[in-house]
């Protein structure tokens, strides 16, 4: 298995949203969108960037909470200032700032002992540093220096996430240098470059690893010339560093059906909080990403290891397990009740094309009775509602 396939088998990321924007609680664009913001005073906030000592530990079992295997953590976003030591570059990082400490070594110490993998985003466009607007070539060794620190000082990394290539369409971006220098470091980290929302699933360059679906639905990838992966990217409510004014929240039931989706098209997702300014999860998405994590572990975990069949089925996504067993999931299942304090919709079935020999449900490990393929949804027991149920089949394969 190479790195592409176990970067495949993680399925589902936390990515986290955190920087000096995360202090004005409106947003990490709130520098250039929100006119009224002081450019000045916003450079400020590093006199009082302090971040609590144990938000590490807790962004690590948040994810844990929520069934993550991985979280890609920004080390550096379009505000230019670093969570981790730069090693002299700039003073425009955590370990300068009232913080004084490298923020983002934490974060890889706190992953690496909770088996969590760490990956790295990493803006490529930078609204601080003067050379990006009027030296371009030498803003490019400056952002080469810069990943070239964090593929050199933290051990083995899942991979990079980069991010604003669309800033400056172009310009000379010296992929191949870039891309070059974490290949001598980090040979197998994931190369990722996401393509923006005008471009879901475009392959950029041939060196990329996986292709991103930023807020989009995922499709199959093109790997016409080499295996990639896919990946989504969607954010709990609009907002991807840390709003206070944002309520627009999605719903569980929908998130966990954008998790389903992914896999159905062999892609990760990967899900957005944004930290609040002294590094502490948001309560709310805590608790949203609690609720994701009980139905992983009512269903077992399945989606890890499932992938995209060929095997079809009329009112349900058949999945495929690395265990060779099938996956029946199925949308918008409702809950048993009284009919004077719900209302209860018409039962639905599945009828699967295939010989299925035999079938349970995930979350009792209920027998499902199943005639020529068909087999009726039983509704959730009064006291449970996850909405999306999962049968496990097994298939004579013909």
């Amino acid at each position: 298995m190479n790195y592409v396939e176990r970067f495949e088998k993680l399925g589902f990321g936390l990515f986290v949203h955190f920087g000096l924007y995360s202090k004005m609680a409106q947003g990490e664009w709130y520098l250039t969108l929100n006119p009224k913001a002081d450019k000045e005073k916003y450079l400020g906030q590093v006199s009082s960037f302090r971040i609590r000592k144990d938000w590490a530990k807790r962004l690590v079992k948040t994810a844990k909470a929520a069934g993550c295997k991985y979280i890609t953590l920004t080390t550096r976003h379009h505000d230019g200032f670093s969570l981790y030591d730069t090693c002299g570059l700039n003073d425009f990082d955590a370990p300068h700032s009232a913080c004084g400490r490298d923020l983002i070594r934490e974060f890889v110490d706190e992953c690496n002992a909770a088996g969590i993998v760490p990956f790295f985003y990493h803006t490529l466009l930078d609204w601080w540093h003067k050379d990006f607007d009027t030296d371009f070539p030498a803003y490019i060794d400056y952002l080469v220096k810069s990943v070239e620190i964090l593929c050199k000082n933290y051990g083995k990394i899942g991979g990079f996430w980069f991010d604003g290539m669309w800033s400056k369409p172009n310009e000379d971006w010296q992929e191949d240098r870039l891309y070059g220098t974490i290949r001598k470091y980090q040979p197998e980290a994931m190369i990722i470059n996401n393509t923006g929302l005008n471009e879901l699933g475009k392959v950029g360059h041939p060196e990329l690893d996986s292709v991103t679906f930023e807020r989009g639905k995922p499709c199959f990838v093109d790997n016409s010339d080499r295996h990639r992966a896919g990946e989504m990217c969607q954010v709990l409510n609009d907002h991807w560093g840390y709003a206070q004014g944002d309520c627009n929240y999605k719903s569980v039931k929908e998130l966990i059906e954008n998790l389903v989706d992914c896999r159905k098209y062999n892609c990760n997702f990967l899900l957005n909080t944004g930290l609040c300014g002294n590094g502490a999860v948001n309560p709310m998405d805590e608790a949203m990403l609690k609720e994701i994590g009980k139905w992983m572990k009512v269903n077992k975990g399945f989606i890890y290891g499932a992938r995209s069949s060929d095997v079809t089925a009329e009112g349900a996504d058949i999945l495929r397990g690395d265990d060779g067993c099938y996956y029946a999931v199925i949308k918008d299942v409702g809950m048993s009740g009284d009919p004077n304090v719900q209302r209860v919709g018409a039962g639905k079935s599945v009828k699967v094309n295939a010989r299925v020999t035999s079938a349970r449900w995930l979350d009792t490990n209920e027998r499902i009775a199943v005639k020529r393929g068909e087999f009726a949804v039983l509704p959730f027991v009064y006291g449970r509602s996850y909405s999306v149920r999962v049968a496990k089949l097994k298939i004579k394969e013909k």
